[in-house]
C-alpha cells in the first residue's frame, strides 16, 4: 500500500509540474541582432523591446554579430537560438523558419535616357553600390546577376558611395547604374531613388530583370517580384510602370533543436506584436508568415511555427497540452520505477531479518523433539540471534514493528525450549 501511495504521489506531482512548466513557457533565447547600423538591426531592437513588455516569459537576448554570415554561423554552431538570415546567403544547415521579416527588391537604377536595356549591357561600365553595413553582401548579389547573364564580374567596375554621393556620380557620368537593395517602402531603394531624382532633375529608371523567375530557379535564394508603378517614388513615378525584378528575403530562423512549444511561442509573439511594432517602426510592416503550403522551401518552416500558423492559439495550447501529458507520463513512470527500486532496496535491506526469523522458527521446531543435551546449544543460538537483531536495531534498523516480530519469534523459541526441557524432566 505504501509503495502504491508513493507511486501515485509521484504521478500527481509529475502532472502538476508538467502543467505548471509547459502551460507557461519560459525561455531566455539568444538572438542575432543583424549587422550594426543596418535597418534589420533597428527592427530587431524594436522587436526585443516590444517582446519584453508583452511576452516577458519568452525573453529575447540580442547578440552582436558583425555580419549576416556570422549570425548564420552562430546558429549553426549552437551559440544562439535564433538568427536573422538573408535568403541569398548560405543558410545554416539547422535553420528552420519562424517568420519572414521583410522582402527587399534588388533595384538597378539607371539615368532616365540610359541605353542599358538588360543586365548583360552593364559589361564595361561602372556600377555604384550604396554605402552601408551590407554593401559587401549586395556586391555578391551583383556578381550573381552578372553570372546569370554570362558577364564576368571583373568586367563591371564598381564603387561604393554614400547615398548622397550617388546622384552627383550619375549626373557626372562616373557611374552607369546604382545597385540598391531595399523594400517597397522606406529603405535603401527609396532613398537611392530620391537622391538620384534630386541630382538628375528627373526620375531614374528601374532596370527590368525579365529573367527573374529563371534566376530564382537556378538560385532559390532569389525570387521574382513585380515592382508596381510608383513603388520607389510617387511624383514623378519610379518606376513609371510595373517592372519585374528579383528580391531577397530576411528570415527569422530557429534551430531545428528548438522545442515546438517554444517556437510556437516565438511565432505567436512576433505576429501578435506586429501592429505594435509597425507603430514603433515602419520596418515591421513587411513582417509576414512563411508559406505553409510550399512543398520545397529554401528554409523549411519550424514545426512549432507551422502548427501555430495553421491553427493559431488552439494549436499553441494543443502543443502545450501534448508536452503536459508527455511530461506527466514520464514523471509518473519515473515515480513508479523509483517506488519499485525502493521496494527492492527494502527487500535487500530486510533480508538479514528474514533469515534471522526463519532461524528462530526453525529453533522452535527443533526444540520440540530435541534431546535434553541439545537444548543449551539451542538457547545459545536464540541469544545470539536476539543480540544480532538488537545490534541491527541500534544501527538504525527498520523500525519497532519488525523488532516486535523478532521478539515474538524469540519468545516462541524460548517457550519451545522450556517446554521440551520440562517434558524431558518429567520423563526422567
Amino acid at each position: 500500500m505504501i509503495i502504491r501511495a508513493v507511486a501515485g504521489m509521484f504521478a500527481l506531482v509529475g502532472l502538476a509540474v508538467a502543467a505548471l512548466y509547459f502551460g507557461m513557457v519560459h525561455a531566455d533565447l539568444r538572438v542575432t541582432a543583424g549587422p550594426p547600423g543596418s535597418a534589420i538591426r533597428r527592427l530587431m531592437t524594436a522587436l526585443e523591446a516590444a517582446n519584453a513588455k508583452v511576452h516577458p516569459r519568452v525573453r529575447l537576448i540580442l547578440v552582436e554579430e558583425p555580419s549576416l554570415a556570422a549570425g548564420a554561423g552562430a546558429l549553426e554552431d549552437g551559440t544562439v537560438d535564433l538568427a536573422v538570415i538573408r535568403s541569398d546567403l548560405p543558410p545554416p544547415r539547422n535553420a528552420q523558419t519562424i517568420a519572414i521579416l521583410r522582402r527587399d527588391v534588388v533595384a538597378l537604377l539607371l539615368p532616365p535616357h540610359s541605353p542599358v536595356a538588360h543586365v548583360g549591357q552593364l559589361a564595361g561600365r561602372t556600377v555604384a553600390l550604396v554605402e552601408g553595413p551590407l554593401a559587401a553582401d549586395n556586391a555578391r548579389i551583383l556578381d550573381t546577376l552578372l553570372g546569370y547573364f554570362e558577364v564576368p564580374a571583373e568586367h563591371v567596375h564598381r564603387i561604393v558611395l554614400p547615398v548622397d554621393g550617388i546622384g552627383p556620380a550619375m549626373r557626372d557620368g562616373r557611374v552607369a547604374a546604382v545597385l540598391a537593395v531595399g523594400p517597397i517602402g522606406p529603405g535603401q531603394a527609396v532613398d537611392a531613388t530620391a537622391a538620384l531624382a534630386k541630382a538628375l532633375k528627373g526620375a531614374p529608371k528601374l532596370l527590368a530583370i525579365d529573367a527573374a523567375e529563371a534566376i530564382g530557379k537556378r538560385d532559390p535564394g532569389f525570387e521574382s517580384i513585380e515592382v508596381p508603378a510608383g513603388a520607389f517614388r510617387g511624383r514623378p513615378e519610379t518606376p513609371d510602370d510595373s517592372v519585374t525584378s528579383v528580391a531577397v528575403t530576411y528570415r527569422f530562423v530557429a534551430s531545428r533543436a528548438m522545442l515546438d512549444v517554444t517556437a510556437a511561442a516565438v511565432a505567436r509573439s512576433i505576429f501578435t506584436m506586429k501592429p505594435m511594432l509597425t507603430a514603433a517602426t515602419p520596418l515591421a510592416s513587411q513582417i509576414e508568415a512563411p508559406d505553409t503550403d510550399d512543398k520545397n522551401p529554401l528554409v523549411p518552416i519550424h514545426p512549432g511555427a507551422a502548427a501555430y500558423l495553421s491553427s493559431g492559439d488552439q494549436s499553441f495550447f494543443d502543443t502545450s497540452q501534448n508536452y503536459l501529458y508527455a511530461g506527466g507520463i514520464v514523471l509518473s513512470v519515473a515515480g513508479s520505477v523509483l517506488a519499485l527500486l525502493v521496494e527492492r532496496w527494502n527487500r535487500r535491506r530486510s533480508a538479514p531479518d528474514r533469515k534471522l526469523l526463519r532461524r528462530l522458527i526453525a529453533i522452535a521446531q527443533e526444540a520440540e523433539t530435541a534431546e535434553p543435551e541439545a537444548l543449551p546449544a539451542l538457547e545459545r543460538d536464540v541469544r545470539a540471534l536476539v543480540a544480532a537483531a538488537l545490534a541491527r536495531q541500534a544501527e538504525g534498523g527498520d523500525g519497532a514493528t519488525r523488532w516486535d516480530v523478532v521478539a515474538a519469534a524469540a519468545a516462541q523459541a524460548r517457550r519451545a525450549i522450556a517446554c521440551r526441557r520440562a517434558a524431558s524432566a518429567r520423563a526422567g
